[in-house]
């Protein structure tokens, strides 16, 4: 493959702002697509796929680098680039910008980089450490599936159409796709590609979910008629799977403490076709006080570490921290001491996150149980591993409010 040095140059640009500035990945990349119109579908796709990766594999590039410490300085990106293309055993144009950089350090530095768990897959010391403490063996597996490349999952609105004749429809706008057995409306792109814009979508008969996430919903149980309510709503893509299982039919109480988002799903709401859906900013503790025993289910999709999903968000692992975790774990006890009220005698609350550590969500659960002043009972639990599972990782409990 014959390297373009704008494209390089555009990579490099992305992990200086990454790494730099802060910034997000996604929304780093989708600024670094727009800023050249002329760049063609694998132009952008190099860019997109290499950035995800070198972000995913910082600390083992700097090390097959042979450098301690990372260095945002243009000249160093640009070799770490070229330490990159060497690792993935492709060969790097003559050039100053590569020059010094060859293979044999390389692939000696990869030799042993595979025997200590934290250069091979890629992890800060601190997370490795937590994340062995919390789940022993199983993590030498997670660390390595949560560096896989993610597939991108569709989830049928069914309110629109069916699971066959969505797939259908993306087929004659060339977009070709296969049914995941373990879900109903899910369908699995056979190659990546932004649908956002495609006719389809704009019509609203499907959603961007992963499959992982498409569990929550039909986990939790809404029926038509219901009065549900999603207490950490976001942009609202459970709000609007929740909606369709309950066949647009009852009230489904949308609620975050970001308005911004909440405006996301009233367009995503109104695209859908849905009209059950009502949302509803938490400026304070008085708008979950008025909302007392009233919900014959309610949803807490929890604010975590989100390292279940660190295969969409790798540079999270690397902007997270432990005062991070701790403080987001203290956050998830409020949330749960504080929505559970929401909850009608004989309802349902399902607590949920996309952290696959057990101090996020199985103790959570244990302690809210112990200490709650108003008495639930443990009704069952899953937890969806990568690994196993393929995609994502997600934890969900469901608890029964006694009468």
């Amino acid at each position: 493959m014959k390297l373009h040095p704008n494209l390089v140059g555009a990579v490099v640009d992305g992990l200086r702002a990454i790494f730099g500035e802060q910034r997000y990945a996604d929304k780093v990349i989708e600024g670094l697509l727009r800023s050249n119109p002329r760049w063609g579908s694998h132009d952008r796709g190099f860019i997109a796929e290499t950035t995800y990766d070198m972000v995913r594999h910082w600390r083992l590039l700097w090390y097959l680098a042979g450098r301690d410490t990372p260095d945002l300085k243009p000249a160093s990106l640009w070799y770490l680039f070229g330490v990159y293309w060497l690792f993935k055993g492709r060969e790097l144009p003559e050039g100053d910008k590569f020059k010094g950089i060859t293979a044999g350090p390389v692939q000696e530095r990869w030799a042993l980089a595979q025997t200590v768990r934290k250069l091979r897959y890629s992890y800060p010391d601190w997370l490795d450490d937590l994340a062995a403490a919390e789940l022993g063996p199983v993590w030498d597996v997670e660390a390595e599936a949560l560096n896989n490349l993610t597939q991108v999952v569709l989830r049928t609105n069914t309110l629109k159409t069916s699971r066959a004749e969505l797939q259908q429809q993306l087929a004659w706008q060339n977009v070709e796709s296969a049914p995941l057995e373990a879900l109903p409306d899910a369908l699995v792109l056979k190659k990546r590609l932004n649908v956002f814009g495609n006719p389809v979508y704009k019509q609203g008969l499907f959603e961007i979910q992963d499959a992982a996430s498409q569990l929550i919903a039909p986990f939790a149980k809404p029926e038509p008629g219901m009065r549900v309510i999603d207490a950490c709503a976001g942009a609202g893509g459970k709000s609007l799977h929740l909606a369709a299982l309950m066949q647009n039919q009852g009230q489904l109480l949308s609620m975050d403490v970001e308005a911004h988002k909440l405006e996301e799903l009233r367009r995503r709401s109104n695209r859908a076709g849905i009209s059950i859906i009502e949302t509803r900013l938490i400026e304070n503790n008085k708008v979950i006080k008025r909302l007392r025993e009233s919900a014959d289910l309610v949803l807490l999709d929890a604010p975590c570490s989100g390292t279940g999903v660190l295969r969409r968000n790798p540079d999270s692992k690397w902007k997270l921290s432990p005062e991070a975790i701790t403080e987001v774990k203290l956050k998830q006890q409020e949330i749960l001491a504080r929505y559970a009220q929401m909850t009608k005698p004989g309802g349902t609350l399902v607590y949920a996150t996309c952290s696959i550590l057990p101090s996020e969500n199985q103790r959570q659960v244990e302690n809210f149980l112990a200490n709650s002043d108003i008495k639930f009972s443990f009704l069952e639990e899953k937890s969806v591993l990568p690994s196993q599972f393929g995609y994502d990782g997600f934890y969900m409990a469901k608890l029964e409010r006694s009468v």
